[in-house]
C-alpha cells in the first residue's frame, strides 16, 4: 500500500470518529473542563504519483460533508494562548466558522500551530496563529503578478471559495481534479507556468504540490492538525475540510491581498460561501 493511501484510510476514519463526537456534543450544553494529554497518530501526507492524488480527490469530497456538520457545533472559546490579540475578525467569527476545529490526528509537523487537544481527542488549532498566517501569506501574494498565482482545490468545499478567491485578486484556480501534467508537460493543452500556487489541503492535491516542489515554485497551504509540511513553503493552520471555515479563510486572504496592493475593494464574506 503506498503512503498517500494510508493517508486517504486514515482519514475516512478520523472523520468517522470526528462525525461522533459532534454528535455527542450536540446532546450536551456543558464545555469541556479539562484538556486531556494525547498524541495523535501522523498521517502519512507525503505527495504521492498521479493515481493516488486521483484518489484522494474522491474521498475529500466524502469527508467534507462530516467537516461542515463539525464546524456548526459549540464549541468553547479556549482557542488562542493570548485573547489579547489584535485578530483580522473577531473571534467570535473564527469560532462559528470552525476554523479553529483540528482533526483527531496530529502530525510532528503542525505540533506547533496547535493550542490545546479537548477531552474528545479533537486537536485545536491556535487562531491567532491562523491570523497571523493570513496576513504573512497576503504579504507574499501581493509581491506576484496575480496571472502568476494559481489556486487549487480538490475538497468539494473549497472549490467555491477558491474560485472567488482566484477572481477577486486576478488569479488562476484549477478545483476538482488535478490533470497531471499542468505544470511539468508542455504539450498538455491546459499547461501553466505559474510562480506561486495556493493549496487546499496538501493531501486531496498532492498532485498539485508535487507539480509546484518538480518545477521550483513555492507552496502557501491551508494545513490542518494532520497534514505534513515537508513540501509546504507557507502554512496557513485551519480547518481544511469545511464549508464555512474554507470561505472565512479565503475571503480574509483575499481582502488582505487586495489591500497589501492599495486596491480599493472588500467582499463581504456572503461573497465567499456557496449557496447550498
Amino acid at each position: 500500500m503506498s503512503e498517500d493511501n494510508d493517508a486517504v484510510e486514515l482519514d475516512d476514519a478520523e472523520t468517522e470518529a470526528v462525525d461522533a463526537a459532534v454528535e455527542e456534543e450536540a446532546d450536551t450544553t456543558e464545555e469541556p473542563t479539562a484538556d486531556a494529554a494525547a498524541d495523535g497518530a501522523s498521517a502519512d501526507a507525503e505527495p504521492g504519483d498521479a493515481e493516488s492524488a486521483e484518489a484522494a480527490d474522491v474521498t475529500a469530497d466524502a469527508d467534507d460533508d462530516v467537516a461542515d456538520e463539525e464546524e456548526t457545533s459549540p464549541f468553547d472559546d479556549n482557542v488562542m494562548p493570548d485573547d489579547d490579540v489584535d485578530l483580522l475578525i473577531p473571534v467570535e467569527d473564527y469560532l462559528s466558522a470552525g476554523v479553529h476545529i483540528g482533526t483527531q490526528q496530529k502530525t510532528k509537523d503542525m505540533e506547533r500551530f496547535i493550542h490545546r487537544v479537548r477531552d474528545d481527542g479533537l486537536y485545536v488549532l491556535d487562531v491567532s496563529t491562523t491570523d497571523q498566517r493570513i496576513r504573512t501569506a497576503a504579504d507574499f501574494l501581493a509581491n506576484y503578478n496575480p496571472e502568476q498565482i494559481l489556486v487549487t482545490s480538490s475538497r468539494q468545499y473549497g472549490r467555491f471559495p477558491a474560485e472567488k478567491f482566484a477572481d477577486a485578486i486576478g488569479a488562476r484556480a484549477r478545483t476538482g481534479r488535478f490533470i497531471p501534467g499542468t505544470l511539468t508537460n508542455p504539450d498538455y493543452a491546459g499547461y501553466i507556468e505559474p510562480d506561486v500556487v495556493v493549496v487546499t489541503d496538501p493531501i486531496g492535491d498532492a498532485q498539485a504540490v508535487k507539480e509546484a516542489i518538480t518545477v521550483g515554485i513555492p507552496v502557501i497551504a491551508m494545513c490542518d492538525s494532520n497534514n505534513q509540511l515537508s513540501n509546504v513553503d507557507l502554512v496557513i493552520p485551519t480547518n481544511n475540510k469545511g464549508r464555512r471555515a474554507l470561505s472565512v479563510v479565503y475571503w480574509l486572504l483575499a481582502n488582505e491581498t487586495l489591500d497589501r496592493r492599495g486596491a480599493d475593494t472588500v467582499f463581504a464574506l456572503d461573497d465567499f460561501e456557496d449557496d447550498l
